[in-house]
């Protein structure tokens, strides 16, 4: 797996030029004409490439996923640094997290990663490396995961100096740096490092974490004067930070996930308590994007915060956390919902739906995950989470999912009373939700959803089978003859996403059926095949062309989610056990909290 250096930008800086007499002798007062020309032609260079960044990143992701630049890779539970600043074992409201203990066992790739071991009121148990063949599946040669043939190197004397793969992967780019480190003015908030914590520690790249961890303790500073995404910053700094927290039992985690969190209230204080889209992390000021529906906020951000959002109430004691997303909660209950299908726009001011556009895709996906994995996590005692989720999910199936004239299933978007016969790669996480939710459907339709869920990973591998790159579109159409193709231009990139990779990995854990690890890894050699450059990996424009061209950008998803979901579906199934932990929609793991005999703070308040 990547492994690049952890070092921050500022360490690379670059020289300045200061004109003057000394660096220009004979400086004159005017400019020749092919001078002026020369200006132009850079002035005209440096417009086009502000516009040409707007236009060509990628305008859906999972909502309109607007990339701050983060990655993580996931790992099993290691030893704590020797020499460690906090203490390993922290108390979190009288309790010890998680503790990491020493045991050696076999290494994979040159890890050596422990097993951790669960303290109350956390049981996090069972954390074994993915070489232990007592429990692995047995694997055909076609199938071994990435090795050190394919995998980059990990050495940092020839790895590229990165901030945790955050360089543009060519040395051609003109991107801005700030999508992978996320610069707002002069600062640095290393989204990337954080993003990738708890992949390092899981594989088990001490030397990498503790890298990130010093770099975090030294320079990130939430007390800037940036306008943030609530969503984006949410599922990847603070659930990587409480997902590090929970991993290494390093207090500074902890610490800085709280005070980010702080930063991101005020974003709530909206007439209805739907937070805005963005808010100012010094001002509290909050605003909503302004193509969404009239000033709306977006079903998948406002409904993507109530795992980090629990945790955070049950570490430090503060209510506010949970009675926040739980408000969020209630208000969406009290609404009517056409043809019980949640629209993905809601305007924070009226409480009135926006645009009646419904996607399991784009803008709606993780809101339903999240209803699932709110009831998972809660380690099954949130039954209104789950009645929602059932609710939800067959009015889904009776209006969006549809089986092509090939005998595809899919899942379509909600236009307006009309089915649009188009799926996302993003939808495709929902092969994996489906089967999560299995255990617990009514009416004993566990197998009908496991089914279901088979069905959705056998279309979204179709999407991949059917381009010349065998690497999949952002989307796919089901209309006049074609199946599971990309039609328009602009839908035919890939930009390293993992949502079919997640699915695949769902799958192998619930059927262990070979063909998941089968199709994973044809995944892993596609995209060390045409995605590898000589700074990392990059997302290409055109699936279906046999000379694609690299978008210059390595999404950080790529190592907090891609990567990560790769080595756990080669993994065995008691690294992470989906008993003790539950994967926030960025791949971070947060355990499963045991809440029989516990109350959260403001819970009462709820009721």
């Amino acid at each position: 797996m990547t492994t690049p250096a952890l070092l921050p930008l500022s360490g690379r800086r670059i020289p300045t030029l200061s004109p003057g007499a000394a660096s220009f002798p004979h400086h004159r007062a005017t400019l020749r004409l092919s001078e002026k020309f020369i200006l132009l032609l850079i002035l005209s260079a440096f417009i086009t490439l502000c516009f040409g960044a707007f236009f060509f990143l990628p305008d859906n992701s999972k909502h309109k996923r607007f990339d701050l630049g983060l990655e993580d890779v996931l790992i099993p539970h290691i030893e704590a640094p020797k020499g460690a600043k906090h203490p390993a074992t922290p108390t979190v409201m009288g309790t010890a997290p998680p503790t990491v203990m020493g045991t050696a066992t076999p290494t994979v790739m040159g890890t050596a990663p422990a097993t951790v071991m669960g303290t109350a009121p956390l049981t996090v148990m069972g954390i074994r490396h993915p070489t232990d063949r007592r429990t692995a599946p047995p694997t055909a040669r076609r199938t071994a995961p990435p090795t050190a043939r394919t995998a980059p190197p990990t050495d940092r004397r020839t790895a590229p100096p990165t901030v945790m793969g955050t360089r543009p992967p060519t040395d051609r780019t003109t991107l801005s740096m700030c999508l992978f480190v996320l610069c707002p003015g002069n600062s640095q908030m290393g989204a990337t490092i954080v993003d990738a914590l708890d992949s390092l520690y899981m594989m088990g790249l001490h030397d990498e974490f503790k890298d990130g961890q010093e770099w975090i303790e030294q320079n990130l500073d939430f007390s800037v004067n940036a306008e943030v995404s609530v969503f984006e910053v949410n599922i990847r700094f603070t659930g990587g930070l409480l997902a590090a927290y929970y991993l290494s039992g390093q207090e500074v985690f902890k610490v800085k996930a709280v005070q980010l969190a702080e930063k991101l209230l005020p974003a709530f204080n909206t007439p209805t308590g739907i937070p805005w889209a963005m808010v100012n992390l010094k001002s509290g000021v909050g605003r909503n994007w302004g193509w969404a529906s009239a000033g709306s906020s977006i079903l998948a951000e406002f409904g993507t915060l109530h795992m980090e959002f629990v945790h955070l109430t049950y570490l430090t004691g503060n209510p506010a956390y949970y009675q926040k997303v739980m408000h969020i909660r209630k208000l969406l209950a009290k609404m009517d919902r056409p043809n019980g299908l949640y629209p993905n726009y809601l305007n924070p001011r009226t409480g009135r739906w926006g645009q009646h556009h419904t996607s399991v895709g784009g803008l709606g996906d993780s809101f339903y995950e999240y209803l699932l994995k709110a009831w998972l996590m809660s380690d099954k005692t949130d039954t209104e989470a789950r009645k929602t989720y059932d609710d939800a999910i067959e009015a889904i199936e009776r209006h969006l999912i549809r089986k092509s004239n090939g005998g595809l299933t899919f899942i379509g978007e909600w236009k307006n009373g009309h089915l649009e016969r188009k799926m996302g790669h993003l939808t495709c996480f929902a092969g994996g939700m489906f089967a999560l939710g299995a255990d617990g459907s009514p009416d004993d339709k566990a197998g009908h959803y496991l089914q279901l869920g088979a069905e959705i990973a056998h279309t979204c591998h179709e999407s991949y089978d059917r381009t010349v790159l065998k690497l999949g579109p952002e989307a796919f159409k089901f209309d006049s003859g074609l199946e599971a193709v990309a039609v328009r231009q602009n839908e035919k990139y890939y930009i390293l996403r993992p949502e079919v990779i997640e699915t695949y990995w769902y799958m192998w854990r619930f059927t262990h059926d070979p063909k998941y690890r089968q199709w994973g890894w044809e995944a892993a050699q596609a995209i060390d095949k045409y995605c590898r450059v000589s700074g990392g990996f990059s997302g290409v424009k055109d699936v279906y062309s046999s000379n694609p061209t690299y978008d210059d950008v390595q999404q950080s998803f790529f190592l907090a989610e891609t990567l990560k979901y790769l080595y756990l579906l080669f993994s065995s199934d008691d690294l992470m056990p989906l008993e003790s932990w539950v994967f926030n929609t960025e791949a971070h793991p947060l355990p499963v909290l045991h809440l029989a005999n516990l109350t959260l703070p403001g819970s009462q308040a709820q009721r």
